[in-house]
């Protein structure tokens, strides 16, 4: 369990990719064997500036020789403030020189291997992300050259206990085999920026457009996955679980166009949704009480009700207050919901919107053109 936060606001610590972790151990594992230098630290530079340096130094966890030929390395992932699957996670590699030149990569025990098309890798290929495997192979690079080395490198990397910590991602259904996945594109984890879940979202965008889905479904949780899931009878690869990043999917359509997208969440998410947020979780957005009560009041609700649902606790008090009396709150927030997901969605994307509440059951709906309404939409 991820520990509890201080009640006083504190600057929030950057962590360090998977990727980044992968380039420390070569860098460590490379030493040994051209320099037969034993490093407790390495400085890795990183591919893109980021917090005002172009530079982080490790601690290696681990470092052995296991013939002239052959290192281990092993490094212990720190993700910052960043609620991250892999944090606390064991990154290790293991290098061997090799004649030919070049840098290969293959996957230890705990990375997975692509499956599916519609990933940045091809099928078959470990499941290193290209900008960890240019990371690893610069630094090596420059290794030979310090050194004079005119060999090459064959790196395996993996991740301990990874096929255990892969089950808390969304690897498998995005077809990612065996283990995690080894990311990165800057090198740096920003706090609660969930960059690996966003960065799972594009993937499972990716895949399902590159299997010729032309329907995707994604979900702020279980439930409302759960819920459209059954209705649709979707394929796994037509599932995205979108959580609070509303916007990593809305924004990738630009890239990645599928024909519909369904978006399906709890009352109280859809509502930020339709208040302009594309950012749900509850340090970025909270819920507008007053926006739902011009909602109701707007569709005919009496001034009591209006400065009552102002003052409620909750969404689904609100809500709750507003079926009592007839009034199709759930439906409206759907459609502002779809009115401001609309906005950044291609034209040829055709978008519905659903809001169901903890048990799951449907509380109201707004569908674009074209669309048929499901049965059984509630009031």
């Amino acid at each position: 369990m991820w520990p509890e936060s201080s009640e006083q606001q504190q600057p929030l610590r950057t962590g360090l990719t998977t990727g980044t972790c992968a380039t420390a151990c070569c860098l460590a594992a490379g030493h040994l064997l051209l320099g037969q230098q034993h490093k407790i630290s390495v400085t890795v530079t990183l591919p893109k500036p980021a917090d005002g340096s172009k530079q982080v130094d490790l601690q290696l966890n681990e470092l052995t020789l296991k013939n002239a030929c052959l290192a281990h390395a092993s490094t212990i992932k720190d993700a910052g403030d960043d609620p991250d699957a892999t944090h606390g996670a064991t990154i290790w590699v293991e290098l061997r020189l090799t004649a030919k030149q070049g840098t290969a990569f293959a996957a230890g025990e705990g990375v997975g291997t692509v499956t599916r098309s519609g990933l940045l890798l091809d099928v078959g290929q470990a499941a290193i992300n290209p900008v960890p495997r240019s990371m690893m192979t610069l630094h090596l690079e420059r290794l030979a050259d310090f050194y004079h080395y005119d060999g090459g490198f064959e790196v395996t990397v993996g991740v301990k206990d990874g096929v255990e910590i892969a089950k808390k991602t969304m690897n498998g259904r995005l077809g990612i085999l065996g283990g995690l996945s080894i990311l990165g594109t800057s090198g740096i984890v920003r706090p609660y920026s969930c960059s690996a879940w966003i960065a799972s979202i594009h993937q499972g965008l990716d895949v399902a457009v590159a299997n010729n889905f032309d329907h995707v479904a994604a979900a702020t949780g279980n439930t409302s996955e759960a819920f459209i899931s059954q209705h649709y009878g979707l394929d796994d690869m037509q599932l995205i679980e979108m959580g609070d990043f509303a916007g990593a999917v809305i924004k990738h359509l630009k890239k990645s166009p599928v024909k519909r997208l369904t978006i399906c969440g709890g009352f109280g998410k859809i509502s930020k949704l339709a208040d302009g947020h594309m950012d749900l979780h509850s340090s970025k957005s909270s819920i507008n009480l007053s926006k739902l009560a011009t909602i109701a009041r707007d569709l005919g609700a009496n001034n009591e009700l209006f400065e009552t649902i102002k003052c409620c606790n909750t969404s689904l008090e609100a809500l709750g207050l507003c079926q009592q009396q007839g009034i199709a709150l759930a439906n409206a927030v759907c459609q502002n919901a779809l009115n401001v997901a609309q906005q950044s969605v291609p034209s040829s994307v055709q978008l519905e919107v659903f809001a169901v509440n903890r048990q799951g059951q449907l509380l109201g709906s707004a569908l674009g053109t074209q669309l048929t309404p499901l049965t059984g939409s509630a009031p």
